[in-house]
């Protein structure tokens, strides 16, 4: 097994009640995953700038959660990210998104599975993790789908999803999960 390369900090570092209550949160919901939310939480600042991010953009927006759910996990799977691609988010699965629908993520222009309009935002997905040129084609593709807003959005999502999950595994928090400290807060 791989070391854990930041620590996570334990519940009773953490003076700061609300980061507390977030990261009892992730335990129960699952998203976002409580270890990294308790090696972020050693930064009060990039703690709270993740998680508004994650509220404001990923679980809210203008763009559909589940889409951008979908965009997040081909992120993971493309710059395997064990860690965050076998997460799933609580509001997708309640919404009805399943396993079935993750699973041609990777090969998602010759799947079945995706509507063109998951298309559009998985191509700019690929595009933004695999740094891939662009033509009028591409940009036309995603305007006759998404606004300008919407595009913004989601590149900001993608951009910020791919980084964090380049930080994770480079922690090798995939081979650390649970036993944060904070699964039995109240």
């Amino acid at each position: 097994m791989s070391k854990l390369r930041i620590q996570y900090i334990s519940p009773e570092k953490v003076n700061d009640q609300k980061i507390l209550e977030a990261i009892s949160e992730s335990v129960i919901k699952g998203t976002p995953r409580a270890e990294s939310q308790a090696i972020r939480a050693r930064v009060p600042n990039v703690f709270w700038s993740f998680q508004n991010t994650w509220n404001d953009v990923f679980i809210e927006g203008k763009v559909d959660h589940n889409l951008k759910e979908l965009c997040r996990v081909y992120v993971s799977k493309s710059v395997q990210c064990k860690y965050c691609g076998n997460q799933r988010s609580s509001k997708s699965a309640d919404d009805g998104l399943v396993e079935d629908d993750y699973r041609d993520l990777l090969d998602f222009e010759k799947s079945e599975n995706y509507d063109e309009l998951t298309k559009a935002a998985l191509s700019l997905s690929q595009a933004i993790t695999w740094d891939l040129e662009t033509d009028d084609d591409f940009w036309n593709r995603l305007y006759k789908h998404f606004s300008e807003e919407q595009i913004i959005e989601l590149g900001y999502f993608v951009g910020f999803t791919m980084g964090q999950q380049r930080f994770n595994r480079l922690l090798n928090l995939d081979e650390h999960l649970g036993k944060t400290g904070f699964e039995n807060i109240n």
